[in-house]
């Protein structure tokens, strides 16, 4: 692991794309702590101070710390990830945007730029409720949140968010193309990572007022170790499909046949579906906590985390968006053709239409236990430390994607190492140079 650092600080390029994620990631947490106009912010701190362990403090996770202090990025990156469920979701029921899919480059570009057109969209809808809500808000003290309410207000703090969700929809655009890794998922790692050290000196102070036992508290530690050895092992995890290579003539030389494989990971959809599944159920929770209705409270406890309602939905939805995203990122078909295309075949089973149905029916039965998997890791954690009032929201779902962001970042500096013949972080054995 060390060794693979230190090779990456001799390739100019990565150490380029390293230099510009740290500092795209650098600039974000700047803003995190630029507060939005009109606020009262030791009033509204007061208020997320009672509600870390609901839908709000869940919010205030994924923004990472933005929302505790309605910053200028107080809306997070959600927005844009909502407006990607949507397109996607679209996609497969609209022929236009199907097409447009299958169309390459161009394509996406023109699927994007919907996708844009959609989060300034749902972030304006999201800041007028959230700046409304703000204004029914009463500070401990008397008087409200808000220092003028009002239209003038609602239009800033609507136009405020937006702007700042837009920059950081750009910013993880950027990263993702002149950095390393996704940009998108590292801003969310960003948030989750920055929040930990503020996490555990709360818990050492409940501790030291003897609030949260000892015993208790190295529980939680050893679950959170548990549950991070486990997604370590199940992302690596791989269902290998054998591949045989017959033999080729090119010109006067004959190749002879060869064997290999083809890779399918237990989890090929990776951190994206809680992250969806949290983005859908955080929109109305968050939308309806800073509503004064009786409907509105309902609805927000209802789908407050560790609920069963919340549970039984999250569930569901991470299970759906598991075969979702495999569906729409793998498909069986273009890999039975390009197997086809190169002479290879898998022993036993025909090429062609009977090996696409063949490599379908195994990707749907691994996708399953890579659905509950994904579901367990970020379910019951987050019901043992409810159960246990911890003093701050660090479940599953943050572990699962501080964990499976940083085995992609590492995967995506190993790849660079390896293209120019620099031994990776994790040990396969030497890779010889040029020849």
């Amino acid at each position: 692991m060390f060794e693979g650092f230190a090779n990456a600080s001799r390739v100019p390029e990565l150490r380029k794309r390293l230099g510009f994620t740290a500092a795209a990631l650098a600039v974000y947490r700047l803003g995190v702590a630029i507060p939005t106009p009109g606020i009262d912010g030791q009033a509204l701190a007061q208020f997320f101070a009672q509600a870390r362990n609901n839908i709000v403090g869940l919010v205030n996770l994924f923004s990472g710390g933005a929302l505790e202090r309605f910053s200028i990025f107080a809306l997070g990156i959600m927005p844009y990830i909502s407006a990607s469920i949507i397109l996607q979701l679209l996609t497969v029921v609209i022929p236009y945007l199907e097409k447009l899919s299958k169309e390459g480059e161009m394509g996406r570009r023109k699927i994007t730029q919907y996708t844009r057109y959609g989060t300034v969209l749902l972030s304006l809808v999201q800041g007028f409720f959230i700046s409304v809500g703000l204004e029914s808000i009463e500070a401990p003290g008397g008087g409200g949140v808000v220092f003028q309410p009002g239209w003038h207000f609602r239009l800033m703090t609507m136009i405020t968010l937006t702007t700042g969700t837009a920059f950081i929809m750009w910013l993880g655009e950027q990263i993702t193309e002149r950095g390393i890794g996704n940009g998108i998922s590292l801003i969310i790692f960003a948030g989750i990572v920055a929040a930990m050290p503020s996490a555990a000196a709360t818990t050492f102070e409940f501790i030291k007022q003897a609030e949260l036992s000892i015993l208790i508290a190295v529980f939680i530690i050893l679950v959170m170790i548990g549950v991070v050895a486990a997604i370590i092992f199940m992302e690596r995890a791989q269902r290998r499909i054998p591949v045989q290579y017959a033999k080729r003539v090119v010109g006067r030389r004959m190749y002879s046949g060869q064997s290999s494989h083809l890779p399918l990971k237990i989890n090929t959809s990776g951190v994206i579906p809680p992250i969806f599944a949290s983005s859908i159920l955080l929109f109305p929770g968050t939308v309806t906590n800073f509503i004064d209705h009786p409907v509105a409270h309902w609805i927000s406890r209802q789908l407050a985390p560790g609920t069963w309602l919340y549970t039984l939905a999250y569930v569901g939805l991470i299970v759906f968006f598991c075969y979702f995203y495999t569906a729409v990122t793998f498909n069986p078909a273009d890999v039975a053709d390009n197997m086809k295309k190169f002479g290879g075949y898998i022993p036993g089973i025909r090429p062609g239409q009977r090996t696409a149905e063949y490599i379908d029916r195994i990707l749907v039965r691994i996708t399953l236990p890579g659905a509950l998997y994904v579901a367990a890791v970020c379910v019951l954690p987050t019901i043992l430390i409810s159960q246990f009032k911890v003093p701050f929201y660090f479940g599953g779902t943050a572990l699962l994607i501080v964990v499976g962001v940083a085995l992609d970042t590492i995967a995506a500096m190993e790849t660079h190492l390896i293209t120019r013949s620099y031994e990776g972080f994790m040990k396969r054995g030497r890779i010889r140079g040029r020849r």
